[in-house]
C-alpha cells in the first residue's frame, strides 16, 4: 500500500490542516522468509519460490545477448585514510579516467584530496585542491572530460555558494560560478554540455533565515566563461495547498512563526540526468518528493510526492525496536515514508528508470522539530490495539515505543488523534517509471534487513560507530543512503550502500520486474576493541574496517586500471576511500 497524499496536522497556530486525499496499492514481489534465505540467494541463482522478490533475470525481454551474470564479488583492492574517526574525512567520489585519478570530498579538511590509483592496491595522494578563498565547506566532486567540478558551500551556509572548476590535469583553477545556497551535490550532464548542483538552502541553526531552493544549470561548453541560469520553484509558491494535498511534505516554520514559501520550504538533495541529457531529475528528501527539470530552459516542469510504505504489508516488515534484544523483522501497523537521499537513473529501450535510495530524514531545526514518540500522541484506539502489535501494547519499547514518526502527518481531521503514523525512511531502495511515478514498480521491501539477519546476526542492525547488535532497529534500520548505476554488458547493476552495517550491495535491476541479488561485501570485523582505539585516535580511523558509505561511483573496464570493473566508495565514519575490484561471473 503506497499512501500518495500523507495527512498533515497543526504543529503550531500557523500551520494550514492537510486532508488525505488519495491511497493507491503497489504489488511488491514476496520476500523469502530469513532462514530460507541461502546462497543460492546471494549469488542469483535459481531454485527461489515463484513469488520471490530475487529471483534470476536471465531471459529480460529485448535482450540481444546471451551471456548473463548472475553474481559479483567484491574484491578489496587499497584504501587510504583521509583523516580522523567520523569526522566525514571521505565522502563523494569521482574518477578522472585519463590520469587514472580518484577525487575524493574531504569534509575534515575542507577539501579535495586527488588520488592516484594506477596501482589500485597502492592509492596515494598528490594533492588536496584548496577552496578556503571561496567557502567553508566542499560538498560534492564531479568529473567530465578534463574537467572537475567541486559545489562550495558560503562561509555562511544561507547564502550563496559556489561551483568551481579545474583542469583534472593540470589541477589548476580554471573558474568560479556562482550558483545557489549550499549546493550540496554537483552533477554533469551525459553530453557534457551542462553542470548542475543541487542548491538545497536548507535554514540557518536558529531556523531565522530560509533560503531558496534551487537548481543552478551551467553551460560548460567555454569553461572559462560557464554560464549560469537557475531553475527555481518560485513558481510554485502559488500552489502551495494544491502541492500539500497531492503529499509533498511542506511545512517549514521559522522562529517567528512565518511559514516559508514552497520555494523555501523546498530542499534539493541529489540529481541524476536522463541519457538523452535533456531532463533532471532532483531529490526533495525532506519534502519526500521528486522534482523534474527541463535542463534547456532551467525551468522546474513538475513536483513529484513519492508517498509512503504500508509496512502491515508481509513484504514489508521491519525491526522497529532496539530494547528486545533479537532480530525481529515483521509487519507493523504504520507508514514509512522513501524519502530518497542518493537517486540515479539508467535507461532500457525508451524508457527511463529511477533508482531511489530511501534513507529518511526529519525535518529538526532550532526549536522546531517533527519528531514525535508513539507515546506523546493519541492514537486510533481501532487501529492500534494488541492484536496489531503481536499481542504487546503498542506503545511498549518493544513493539512501536522506540520509534520516530512525524508530528505533521497522520491526522486527517485534526481533531489531535492521530489515524495513521508515519516514520521516516522506507528502509530499501525503489525503482521508478519516470514516466508515471506515482507507486514505484518495484521497492526490495525488508529484502536488505532479512539479508543482514541472515548472514551478520550477531552485528544487525548495528551503526557506523557501534558494533552492538539492534543498535539502529529503532532509527532507519540498515539506511540506504548511497546508489550508482554500472552497466555490464547489457547490464544494469545498481550498488547501494547502507549506511549504517556499512554494507555494499549490487542487484541487477535490468527489467524492475526481475530485480536479482547478485551479491555483497562488508569490510568490518565488528571488533569492539578494534572500534575503540579508532575513536580515541590510538589506532587509524579504519581499525575496525570501512564504516559509513556515503559516496558510490562505478568505472567500468575500459576505464580501470586493473582491466577490470571497480567501485570506489567513500566512508565517512572510518574516513577511507576505498577501492572494490569486481568480478562478474555467469
Amino acid at each position: 500500500m503506497v499512501s500518495k497524499t500523507p495527512n498533515f496536522i497543526t504543529v503550531k497556530p500557523q500551520l494550514t490542516l492537510l486532508n488525505r486525499m488519495l491511497s493507491k496499492k503497489i504489488s511488491l514481489r514476496k520476500l523469502t522468509a530469513v532462514a530460507t534465505l541461502s546462497a543460492s540467494v546471494v549469488i542469483g541463482l535459481s531454485g527461489c519460490g515463484e513469488d520471490s522478490m530475487i529471483n534470476p533475470s536471465t531471459d529480460i525481454p529485448g535482450n540481444s545477448e546471451t551471456k548473463q551474470y548472475a553474481k559479483v564479488t567484491f574484491v578489496p583492492a587499497g584504501s587510504y585514510v583521509h583523516g580522523g574517526f567520523d569526522e566525514s574525512a571521505a565522502e563523494i567520489i569521482a574518477y578522472h579516467p585519463a590520469r587514472q585519478r580518484s577525487f575524493v570530498v574531504n569534509a575534515q579538511n575542507k577539501k579535495v584530496d586527488v588520488m592516484t590509483l594506477g596501482d589500485i592496491y597502492k592509492p596515494a595522494l598528490v594533492k588536496s585542491l584548496d577552496v578556503a578563498d571561496i567557502g567553508s565547506t566542499v560538498n560534492s566532486v564531479a568529473v567530465k572530460g578534463d574537467i572537475v567540478a567541486l559545489a562550495v558551500q558560503a562561509d555562511i551556509k544561507t547564502d550563496n555558494g559556489h561551483v568551481i572548476l579545474f583542469d583534472a590535469n593540470t589541477l589548476e583553477r580554471i573558474s568560479s560560478i556562482e550558483v545557489g545556497a549550499l549546493p550540496d551535490m554537483v552533477a554533469f550532464s551525459p553530453d557534457g554540455q551542462y553542470l548542475l548542483t543541487a542548491n538545497e538552502g536548507e535554514p540557518d541553526d536558529d531556523y531565522r533565515v530560509d533560503p531558496e531552493g534551487s537548481v543552478s544549470i551551467i553551460n560548460i561548453m567555454n569553461p572559462k566563461r560557464p554560464i549560469v541560469a537557475t531553475a527555481t520553484f518560485q513558481a510554485f509558491n502559488s500552489q502551495k495547498q494544491n502541492l500539500i494535498d497531492a503529499g509533498v511534505r511542506i511545512f517549514g516554520q521559522k522562529a517567528d512563526g512565518t511559514m516559508s514559501t514552497v520555494a523555501e520550504d523546498l530542499e534539493p538533495e541529489y540529481i541524476a540526468i536522463s541519457a538523452d541529457s535533456k531532463t533532471a531529475y532532483v531529490s526533495l528528501q525532506e519534502n519526500n518528493a521528486i522534482a523534474v527539470v527541463d535542463i534547456t530552459s532551467a525551468t522546474v516542469k513538475d513536483i513529484k510526492p513519492l508517498g509512503a510504505k504500508d509496512h502491515s504489508q508481509a513484504n514489508n516488515g521491519l525491526d522497529v525496536s532496539n530494547k528486545d534484544g533479537v532480530i525481529n523483522i515483521t509487519t507493523w501497523p504504520i507508514m514509512g515514508m522513501y524519502m530518497p537521499d542518493a537517486i540515479a537513473t539508467y535507461a532500457v529501450g525508451d524508457k527511463t528508470y529511477l533508482v531511489t535510495a530511501n534513507e529518511g530524514d526529519a525535518r529538526e531545526w532550532g526549536d522546531f522539530d517533527e519528531q514525535i514518540g508513539f507515546s506523546d500522541v493519541q492514537v486510533d484506539p481501532s487501529k492500534y490495539t494488541a492484536a496489531a502489535c503481536h499481542n504487546l501494547d503498542c506503545a511498549d519499547k518493544k513493539a512501536l515505543g522506540k520509534l520516530d514518526f512525524s508530528s505533521v502527518m497522520g491526522d486527517s481531521n485534526g481533531d489531535g488523534v492521530y489515524e495513521t503514523l508515519y516514520s521516516f525512511g522506507a528502509r530499501s531502495f525503489s525503482i521508478w517509471d519516470t514516466a508515471n511515478m506515482d507507486a514505484p514498480i518495484y521497492d526490495s521491501g525488508s529484502l536488505m534487513a532479512k539479508y543482514i539477519a541472515e548472514h551478520y546476526p550477531a552485528n544487525f542492525n548495528a551503526s557506523n560507530d557501534d558494533n552492538a547488535m539492534d543498535n539502529r532497529s529503532d532509527n532507519k534500520g540498515v539506511e540506504p543512503e548511497g546508489v550508482t548505476i554500472g552497466q555490464v554488458g547489457n547490464q544494469n547493476i545498481a550498488f547501494v550502500g547502507l549506511e549504517r552495517i556499512s554494507s555494499i550491495m549490487a542487484f541487477d535491476v535490468t527489467d524492475p520486474q526481475q530485480v536479482t541479488l547478485l551479491g555483497e561485501i562488508n569490510t568490518r570485523s565488528f571488533d569492539d576493541s578494534k572500534m575503540e582505539a579508532a575513536k580515541s585516535g590510538v589506532s587509524p580511523a579504519n581499525a575496525d574496517g570501512d564504516l559509513g558509505p556515503e559516496g558510490l561511483t562505478y568505472v567500468p573496464a575500459n576505464d580501470s586500471p586493473s582491466g577490470k570493473p571497480l567501485l570506489l566508495v567513500g566512508f565517512e565514519v572510518s574516513g577511507t576511500s576505498r577501492i572494490f575490484e569486481l568480478n562478474f561471473l555467469e
